[in-house]
């Protein structure tokens, strides 16, 4: 709710009001260099752009932790329970050479994305419909301008009650 000049509207919250500026990444980035922005970033997951910083793809984590898993182990989960502690640990050191576009389908889906002025309702919508942690929020000219993210989403909605 806004107070304007003694008069009380109620407006819905929209995207870039929740939205974060997120650190980006390009397709030929190394897979360590995604891994270090979403954990210093606590994000779950990048935005990947091209050259003119317009959103081409969502790379959710899970995606980049699947594929450091080494296949053999994800097709057979039997298979992982006989790999002993020490070891289960050092599967992550196996992608050094895999850059962030070894970790999107081909073809790459269509990133989520929203405008600025989404309501939440919006937002979660496409957040469920794609199935993605992070919405890219994009100006008309299709150029990133922030991110919602899960966590994000659900805050402002758990905060924001009927009379807000």
């Amino acid at each position: 709710m806004t107070i304007t000049a003694g008069v009380q509207r109620n407006e819905a919250m929209q995207a870039h009001e929740i939205a974060v500026t997120p650190p980006t990444v390009r397709m030929d980035d190394p897979v360590s260099k995604a891994v270090q922005l979403m954990v210093v970033n606590r994000l779950p997951g990048l935005v990947v752009v091209d050259d003119a910083d317009r959103p081409i793809a969502v790379l959710p984590g899970t995606q980049v932790l699947r594929l450091t898993i080494p296949e053999s182990y994800r097709d057979d989960p039997a298979l992982v329970r006989t790999v002993d502690e020490i070891h289960a640990d050092l599967f992550w050191h196996g992608p050094g050479k895999l850059t962030v576009g070894d970790c999107l389908p081909k073809p790459a889906a269509k990133p989520a994305t929203v405008a600025p002025e989404a309501t939440l309702l919006e937002v979660a919508t496409v957040m469920a419909n794609k199935r993605s942690p992070l919405i890219a929020v994009v100006d008309r000219s299709g150029r990133l301008t922030g991110a919602v993210t899960l966590e994000r989403l659900l805050t402002s909605l758990a905060v924001a009650g009927p009379n807000d």
